[in-house]
């Protein structure tokens, strides 16, 4: 049997589970360390994020394998009143001088302002 005029789909090599969104938003991050301990903090902004994951841009680079605890300041206000963030943690999955990217393992939406 002839395959002639099929075609068939590549494979893809992306194993991503949800779709990503390109959302810019601020973002200030920590990489903590063992005890609540703060190894290092910085200011960026996401450049795409999905249910499992967030890509953010980074002052310098950072260990991947780290856990991060990034907030971003939302969108939406509470009420028509309030600023939100949605704080997330998760473990540091790539990263190079300029991006990292998280693996979510956990979020909350948070009131007031930016800090972490």
């Amino acid at each position: 049997m002839s395959n002639r005029g099929v075609q068939l789909a590549e494979p893809t090599t992306d194993r991503r589970v949800s779709n990503r969104l390109p959302i810019e938003r601020e973002v200030r991050y920590k990489v903590l360390g063992g005890k609540k301990a703060v190894r290092g903090t910085g200011l960026g902004k996401t450049l795409n994020m999905s249910s499992g994951g967030i890509l953010f841009t980074t002052e310098s680079g950072l260990p991947e394998g780290a856990l991060v605890e990034i907030a971003i300041s939302w969108p939406a206000l509470l009420n028509d009143a309030t600023r939100l963030k949605l704080v997330a943690k998760g473990v540091l999955v790539r990263s190079d001088e300029k991006h990292a990217a998280i693996s979510i393992q956990s979020y909350e939406f948070k009131t007031h302002g930016l800090s972490l």
